[in-house]
């Protein structure tokens, strides 16, 4: 049975999220890159989703938002406990500062054990395995689980994950 090819990221999409990556990191601003991006570095997995994860300390979710309305982006706390978006047409940045459980709070760790990576050409710290695991962990809705991405983080990372701070 031949691979499934995975699509590739637009330009315009590939464009918006270098160019919101640079303004935070012009702003001096402190965020990690999450999601589809770091997933991949840690498992091989490549996949785009519709949008961007960042993630920040909750205390600095609206400078982020600032940085990103600067962009002309329509900016929103969706879930004020845990998730704010940055929208410019129909793309879109998730700033993330918790889990939706309230669990996972972005904290000085996430910052302390980031690994650099490049994501789009970018060089971003990128947030730890340990916490994206232990973030995906919880997530359990009607719509959403996310049970696998935990099995290949474990799988794929298992004997370099810091176990006792998991």
């Amino acid at each position: 049975m031949a691979q499934k090819q995975m699509p590739m990221l637009d330009p315009e999409s590939a464009d918006f999220y270098r160019r919101a990556m640079r303004a935070m990191i012009g702003a001096g601003l402190p965020f990690l890159v999450g999601g589809a991006y770091a997933f991949e570095r840690y498992t091989g997995i490549a996949r785009h989703t519709k949008d961007f994860d960042i993630f920040v300390r909750e205390s600095d979710c609206e400078r982020a938002l600032e940085v990103l309305a600067a962009l002309g982006c329509r900016t929103e706390r969706t879930f004020p406990h845990w998730l704010a978006k940055a929208h410019l047409g129909e793309r879109f940045v998730d700033v993330i500062y918790s889990a939706g459980s309230g669990i996972a709070v972005v904290d000085e760790e996430w910052f302390t054990h980031a690994e650099e990576g490049t994501v789009l050409e970018v060089p971003v710290p990128l947030i730890p395995a340990e916490e994206m695991i232990w973030s995906k962990a919880f997530v359990q809705e009607r719509e959403r689980y996310d049970g696998a991405d935990v099995m290949h983080l474990l799988h794929c990372r298992a004997e370099r994950l810091d176990w006792k701070r998991m």
